[in-house]
């Protein structure tokens, strides 16, 4: 890493959670030692007079903005207001505060949610803007992309070096495993051991297990956001993946497979798919800024099932 960002003070709100933890890990193995991580019960982002706060004690130089309220399907279905009021104030007073402060470089975590629903595969950045999102995660995913449409405005008018990362989904240790918010991965792996522990024959998924997705190691994504971070400064969004797509049916007989699983699959068709495909095309990080995902799939699974065996059924 460069020696001059190793001496910045970085602030990663959200260093924290799931994606927070390994982004504060991979700087510091990079050599970075002054780091705040914002959390929730300190700085409740979404009021502007904590931004000021977070500013004022920690004088950052570079920003990492990670924090957002986030679920699956069901969460996003039953929280469209709060997704998006909660994710466009906390990223816009960010942002704004951050221009008046004068920090040095913003980095904004953007959603793959944010492309629109009938996207050509693979998606690329400059067909972001070419249709609406898919309608149970919009308000997600348009309050995140306008971050994208402030960070490049500020640029124009301000001079204000801030750059749009869009991962695509993660998973990996420490994920949220709780049914009511979780994501695809983490909750099949809990179906599958639960349905083990209390003798029952099937598991009941959502939707048909024909749409498609794919799915980045969380800690090749902490990767690419510091290498970004360190070396890209242009005002394009640019994807973060790992460049293939999986049905949710084939992941489903993945993960039955891996946690020993032996039941019936039912699948409740009652409920959405979500959005039909996604892969994106990552050609525009390894150009920029050399990402490329290294975690092979499998075997990225294999350490979350281990990590939940060892964290959670244990425990």
């Amino acid at each position: 890493m460069d020696s001059d960002m190793r001496k910045k003070r970085i602030v990663v709100t959200g260093g924290g959670g799931f994606l927070g933890r390994f982004v504060v890990e991979k700087l510091k193995e990079k050599g970075c030692d002054n780091i705040f991580v914002s959390r929730s019960k300190e700085y409740d982002l979404v009021e502007k007079e904590n931004v000021r706060k977070l500013y004022r004690n920690t004088e950052p130089n570079i920003v990492i903005h990670l924090a957002s309220v986030v679920g699956g399907i069901g969460a996003n279905r039953e929280n469209p207001g709060r997704f998006f009021y909660d994710n466009l104030m906390m990223g816009a007073q960010l942002i704004e505060e951050g221009r008046n402060y004068g920090i040095e470089k913003f980095v904004c975590i953007g959603t793959i949610c944010a492309y629109p629903k009938f996207a050509p595969i693979p998606f690329r950045e400059e067909d972001l803007w070419n249709g609406y999102p898919e309608e149970t995660n919009a308000p997600y995913g348009i309050a995140k992309k306008a971050l994208l449409v402030q960070l490049q405005a500020y640029r124009q008018q301000y001079g204000f070096n801030g750059i749009y990362l869009l991962p695509v989904n993660l998973y990996g240790p420490f994920d949220n495993f709780d049914p009511k918010t979780s994501h695809v991965i983490p909750a099949l792996i809990k179906k599958c051991f639960d349905a083990i522990k209390e003798g029952e024959e099937e598991i009941i998924v959502w939707g048909t297990g024909k749409a498609t997705r794919e799915f980045l190691y969380v800690e090749d994504c902490a990767e690419g956001i510091v290498l970004a971070a360190e070396g890209y400064d242009d005002s394009e969004p640019v994807n973060l993946g790992a460049g293939f797509e999986i049905s949710i049916k084939d992941l489903v007989a993945k993960i039955s497979e891996l946690t020993g699983f032996r039941g019936k699959v039912v699948w409740d068709t009652t409920k959405p798919d979500g959005q039909p495909r996604r892969m994106l095309d990552t050609s525009r990080a390894a150009k920029y800024f050399g990402f490329k995902a290294k975690t092979n799939f499998n075997e990225g699974l294999k350490r979350t099932i281990k990590w939940y065996q060892q964290n959670v059924i244990m425990t």
